[in-house]
């Protein structure tokens, strides 16, 4: 399925096909947005980039990619731990975030041709909602926090991720291994 043949939903699972890359991408582009993630921030010039969750798009782009529960589950899973692991949060809550993202963003991969850049767009601004909503009722039912969720200002940062989202996607798009 193309983007040339105008269609979005896909008739059956089986039509919709893996897309492969080389092995290094797996490790160099998560471990590249962890680290833009982590670092960049650190500069008091650039510390709008800690709103622009990198390892969320990656985790987007990767299980939509590769149209596999299992997969979208264990990238989401991966990042989420490792972005723990560097914040000063309590461990788990990107983990477990991440990981719901994974799983629905591979489930909608296999009915949807996600080679459209209307459809990535709107599937990053969904996916970016979810994950912050579901990040909020985590730290309110999990950890009791009294935290309030901004529906305005998520909203905006929704758009911003899905357009940043959209020219990382045709750039890893780029690293495909052609058939």
């Amino acid at each position: 399925m193309g983007s040339s043949s105008g269609r979005i939903l896909v008739d059956d699972a089986r039509q919709v096909r893996r897309v492969r890359y080389p092995i290094w991408v797996f490790f160099v582009v998560p471990l590249t947005a962890l680290l833009i993630q982590i670092y960049l921030p650190l500069f008091q010039t650039l510390r709008f980039v800690a709103k622009i969750d990198l390892p969320l798009l990656v985790t987007i782009y990767f299980a939509l990619m590769s149209r596999s529960q299992i997969r979208g589950l264990t990238i989401g899973l991966m990042l989420g731990l490792a972005q723990d692991s560097f914040s000063r949060f309590y461990i788990g809550m990107y983990g477990m975030c991440k990981t719901m993202v994974g799983y629905f963003a591979a489930s909608v991969g296999m009915q949807f041709d996600v080679e459209h850049s209307f459809v990535r767009v709107m599937l990053c601004l969904v996916f970016y909602i979810f994950h912050q909503f579901l990040y909020w009722v985590l730290q309110r039912a999990v950890l009791d926090q009294a935290v309030v969720f901004d529906l305005p200002g998520e909203a905006i940062l929704a758009v911003v991720n899905s357009l940043i989202g959209a020219a990382l996607f045709h750039f890893l798009d780029k690293l495909r291994i052609r058939e």
